[in-house]
């Protein structure tokens, strides 16, 4: 980062960057008394100025995905097939999760077409809805 003012202008607009416009304004007044000019208002402009310059400088954040926990019922068989095709891929060389495995289904699915894709649901057997009930 550049020197945009003294040390204390450079703190108050480091802090100020990731504020709220009402916090921000606060904190440009606190430190307007303690500036080189000698009226807070001026003093107050030259902070927000070099504000506006650290903001400008300082890189945007990317922001993160959202995730959501879900849980689902699959058949034994089905579920044991996540299984093989982890040991293939850990046979390979290739470190992978379950829930990976099941992301990447996904976007498989998604490229195929309606047609093909009606056609898999179809052949998939109908499950009864809920959780599974435990086996004494």
């Amino acid at each position: 980062m550049a020197a945009v003012g003294n040390k204390k202008e450079v703190a108050v607009a480091k802090l100020v960057a990731g504020r709220k416009p009402a916090a921000a304004k606060e904190l440009v007044v606190k430190a307007a008394g303690s500036t080189r000019a000698k009226k807070p208002e001026a003093a107050a402009k030259v902070v927000s100025e070099r504000i506006v310059a650290v903001k400008a400088e300082a890189p945007e954040k990317a922001r993160k995905t959202k995730l959501v926990r879900d849980s689902f019922t699959m058949p034994e068989d089905e579920y044991a097939v996540l299984g093989q095709v982890k040991k293939a891929c850990l046979k390979a060389g290739i470190e992978v999760k379950k829930s990976q495995l099941l992301r990447i289904g996904l976007v498989l699915l998604s490229r195929s077409g309606t047609p093909e894709l009606k056609k898999l649901i179809a052949e998939l057997a109908p499950l009864k809805a809920g959780r599974p009930k435990k086996e004494k």
